[in-house]
């Protein structure tokens, strides 16, 4: 699924929403993470706190009735590219780090990890890694045969 220009508008309004609730600089740091959850039949996302505690939600018309097999499987990257787009702001909200905004389905359950704000800790995407395993097995080949 290709994400529409209205479609990253509608995230990126929902993200910003999010923000405002975390503002930067606030002396009141919490201890959360931010989960998101789509829904395919009516094209909502909504975003919660670790309580549960609503705090947005926004119709995606894009994901209305979708027909796509792998819904979430298609949803995680526009997300995650998303909250990359405004890595700055998502970065600087007053929650305690480590913090993660992770995809949830409808029971809660966690789906995918989708972006981690830590000071020390970076985490690469699988598509970053791949062929990864390759490549080091040619450096490694190349460095024998000298």
């Amino acid at each position: 699924m290709k994400a529409t220009l209205q479609t990253i508008q509608q995230i990126e309004r929902a993200l910003k929403k999010v923000a405002s609730k975390y503002p930067q600089g606030s002396e009141d740091l919490m201890l959360t993470d931010i989960h998101l959850q789509v829904k395919a039949d009516s094209g909502e996302l909504l975003a919660f706190n670790d309580d549960d505690d609503e705090l947005t939600r926004c119709v995606v018309e894009q994901w209305i009735e979708s027909p796509e097999e792998d819904f979430y499987g298609e949803v995680a990257p526009i997300l995650k590219q998303c909250i990359q787009g405004m890595k700055e702001t998502m970065e600087s909200l007053s929650i305690l780090k480590p913090y993660s905004f992770v995809l949830v389905d409808d029971e809660k359950e966690t789906l995918t990890d989708l972006f981690l704000v830590d000071d020390d800790t970076v985490i690469l995407d699988g598509e970053l890694l791949k062929g990864l395993d390759k490549d080091l097995d040619d450096f490694l080949k190349n460095l024998l045969a000298e």
